[in-house]
């Protein structure tokens, strides 16, 4: 019974709902207590390609299925016909800080096992290579896609034609020309046949904005991968630098 006489007995509905705010209470701070526990269990050991050891665990595990289940030379990403062609929205500008100078840009090129200085290539040697054209869904990590026609030569083609011996390397590696941008593409997914070297989009050619001169496309990825104005191809076995894996996503992020 209360010592203060203004204030009523406590009946059995007010005890149990104390009993059960103590509980609450309790409960909540365990929570945060395992919460930061866990947070901390995450982080510890350091980090490859900036994700925690225990996380890389998971992102192995979807890079695996996705390159040695999902993926397959003869697995084609779906075509579409042209009156499906939408507007491309521009989305992500890290790699084309500098005006672009179109006529003193040229492709450097970094052989498997090079150690001569790269090949410089211009855009018109690339362009003398045979054109390929797909009009496919480019899809964006962040939700959205575009029915998107691109044309330009597939990387294959370019591989044989100016790096001959270099498909057998493990990785290529994609860099822009103020090196802001950084990606790399696991050998089997740059030689698909529907990868491009694109210098051209929706009939017309690259805009700065979308990567001009030559940007990759690689349908059976998602749009991070697409790396715009490329500046340095680079073969090799090691895994090159990517910018989105540093970031915390899987390095395959394949569709």
């Amino acid at each position: 019974m209360s010592n203060d006489p203004k204030k009523p007995p406590m009946t059995d509905l007010d005890r149990e709902i104390q009993r059960r705010t103590r509980r609450s209470f309790l409960t909540l701070g365990l929570g945060a207590v395992g919460a930061v526990a866990g947070w901390s269990w995450l982080r510890s050991g350091g980090g490859l390609d900036g994700a925690y050891p225990k996380l890389q665990r998971v992102l192995r595990f979807n890079e695996d299925v996705g390159e040695k289940v999902l993926f397959g030379k003869t697995r084609l990403a779906p075509e579409f016909p042209l009156s499906a062609v939408g507007e491309l929205r521009v989305n992500g500008t890290e790699g084309l800080s500098e005006p672009l100078d179109a006529a003193a840009w040229r492709l450097q090129l970094v052989p498997r096992g090079a150690t001569d200085p790269a090949r410089a290539i211009t855009i018109d040697e690339i362009r003398a290579l045979p054109r390929t054209e797909h009009i496919t869904e480019f899809k964006c990590i962040e939700g959205w896609s575009t029915i998107t026609r691109f044309a330009g030569v597939r990387l294959s083609e370019f591989t044989r034609a100016f790096a001959p011996g270099s498909e057998q390397a493990a990785y290529v590696g994609l860099v822009t020309p103020d090196e802001e941008y950084y990606a790399g593409v696991d050998m089997p997914s740059a030689l698909h046949p529907q990868t491009l070297l694109c210098y051209e989009m929706n009939g017309a050619p690259l805009t700065e904005a979308h990567g001009a001169p030559l940007r990759l496309v690689i349908p059976v990825k998602y749009g991070v991968k697409n790396l715009k104005r490329i500046g340095t191809i680079t073969y090799t076995d090691a895994r090159p630098a990517d910018f989105w894996a540093e970031q915390g996503y899987d390095y395959y992020i394949g569709l």
